[in-house]
């Protein structure tokens, strides 16, 4: 035992026998985790390229165990519940944003060694951010072909599709605490993405004009509206470490790389959270 482990555990009554007990490392499954860094060369950054990766997957699998759970609480008007979930969605966020600073330390030059082994891998065949679009209510049903290979991720993708989003769920306890928002919303196709609707809008802007009145409606629709901030924040960081890195080339996936990022930068999620801010 070396110098510092002695000075470590001097005087502390510290367990040091686990032949029979579970370990620290048998409970966070790092034996999978930390050998699952499987690069396909000897380039040095290609360990950086994958370890961003994954812990991001590692957050989005937290964000959506926190928005479905939000999700309940909303369809039960707990919604002091889902304030403290839609918090930690937010301060998760911030961490998977800050990741983008940490890949942009990789040079065009350093990704040219590595990216044809990625072959058509590409960060736009990530069922767990579609899974995120899915309960925010972007819908794309044509996306699950691109899970087919993989049944166990086609059936999770589509259930969260067949499921309402959390802006399903907080217009629909808008509609509970009396407002009134047309049928045709509220029976939507859920597995379809939400289309803007007047009679929501407006009842979203009573609610801004008397936040008093409706404090909870109002501070679960400014989460949302948090969320969704920074859900751009992440697409804007994500487009410019991908120009900063290869340009204006395609993405290994086909896409158009920079060109379909940036046109997603402007889609929303919540639009009448947004349009109604220009009404008050």
């Amino acid at each position: 035992m070396s110098d510092f482990q002695d000075h470590t555990i001097s005087g502390e009554d510290v367990k040091t026998d686990f032949l029979k007990d579970m370990t620290y490392s048998e409970y966070l499954s790092l034996d999978r985790i930390l050998f699952s860094q499987n690069t396909m060369t000897d380039q040095h950054d290609e360990t950086l390229f994958i370890i961003i990766h994954q812990v991001s997957e590692l957050w989005m699998k937290l964000i959506i165990h926190e928005i479905n759970s939000a999700i309940s609480d909303i369809q039960d008007d707990d919604f002091r519940m889902a304030f403290k979930k839609l918090a930690r969605v937010t301060n998760i966020q911030r961490q998977i944003i800050s990741a983008w600073d940490v890949l942009s330390t990789m040079t065009p030059s350093d990704y040219l060694k590595f990216r044809d082994s990625l072959g058509n891998a590409s960060g736009f065949q990530s069922y767990q951010n579609r899974m995120m679009e899915f309960s925010l209510g972007y819908k794309t049903t044509h996306a699950l072909k691109i899970y087919e290979k993989d049944s166990v991720v086609h059936d999770m993708l589509k259930a969260q599709l067949n499921k309402p989003s959390i802006y399903d769920e907080a217009i629909r306890a808008v509609a509970r605490a009396g407002f009134v928002i047309d049928e045709e919303v509220l029976e939507r196709d859920v597995t379809e993405s939400y289309v803007p609707n007047a009679s929501v809008k407006e009842a979203f802007k009573q609610i801004y004009l008397n936040t008093d009145e409706y404090f909870e409606l109002y501070e679960m629709l400014e989460k949302l509206v948090d969320v969704e901030d920074l859900y751009s924040q992440w697409r804007f960081r994500h487009m410019k470490t991908v120009e900063r890195i290869i340009g204006f080339k395609k993405g290994t996936g086909g896409s158009s790389g920079v060109n379909y990022l940036k046109r997603v930068i402007d889609d929303y999620f919540f639009k009448e959270l947004w349009e109604l801010r220009s009404e008050l």
